[in-house]
């Protein structure tokens, strides 16, 4: 199952997995049946009163017309189905989306819903991170807001040293001290979006050892930790 790392109020990316199908569309079945509710409890007051006309009607619908587009915005990314199963849009960036990124998504929901929703099933089926034609349209998706997995430097180095071939071998020259220097730099870019110490010791790095290499600077310095412990590891 497809993840999308998103991006908390504190700076600190957490992976959360993409809703699928099933999860949409109970979601859409319990936003349906609150619009259902509103509309009969609204109806029912409204004959008890003896007070209907067809401006009252319209106004009566409006709220049913910009539902998803009213929640998604207030509510940050959910709906009262979505929260029920929570549920959240996200943006593939991993940031909150913008009101115009929710307009998109509200704005092709009727294509999205043609023939039994089967466009929006067919696009979160066969897209790679379950989008349907408003999320692709505005780069977002919905994920599952349920146990989230942060993944810190050391783990993500872990998890890429199996097979692993080692593209800078005279980072065997590194002490302890410089290692725990790049993890800090690491960590502190992912949990904060700091990239400056990033860019000094990806600077230094290639200065003292002579590297040259067209990898960026996260990319460069993850390998430079895993050759480091692959070959250390050996000894």
């Amino acid at each position: 199952m497809p993840t999308i790392q998103v991006r908390t109020a504190q700076h600190v990316l957490i992976e959360y997995p993409v809703a699928g199908v099933f999860d949409r569309i109970l979601a859409f079945i319990i936003d349906s049946l609150v619009m259902v509710a509103y509309l009969i409890l609204l109806f029912w007051v409204l004959v008890e009163a003896q007070f209907i006309s067809e401006w009252l009607m319209v106004a009566i619908y409006l709220p049913i017309f910009f539902y998803h587009l009213i929640f998604e915005i207030t509510m940050n990314g959910q709906s009262p189905g979505k929260r029920a199963l929570n549920l959240k849009v996200v943006r593939l960036d991993g940031d909150s989306p913008t009101i115009g990124n929710y307009l998109l998504r509200w704005i092709l929901w009727p294509i999205d819903v043609l023939i039994s929703g089967s466009v929006a099933i067919s696009c979160i089926l066969l897209s790679k991170n379950g989008q349907r034609l408003g999320d692709l349209a505005a780069g977002t998706t919905v994920v599952k807001m349920e146990r989230p997995a942060v993944r810190t430097s050391q783990e993500i180095i872990q998890a890429l040293q199996e097979d692993h071939t080692v593209t800078f071998p005279m980072v065997i020259q590194l002490q302890a001290s410089d290692i725990k220097l790049i993890k800090d730099a690491l960590e502190m870019n992912r949990q904060m979006g700091n990239i400056q110490p990033v860019l000094h010791l990806t600077d230094k790095l290639k200065q003292l050892h002579g590297i040259e290499t067209d990898l960026p600077p996260v990319k460069f310095l993850y390998t430079v930790l895993k050759d480091y412990h692959h070959l250390t590891s050996r000894t």
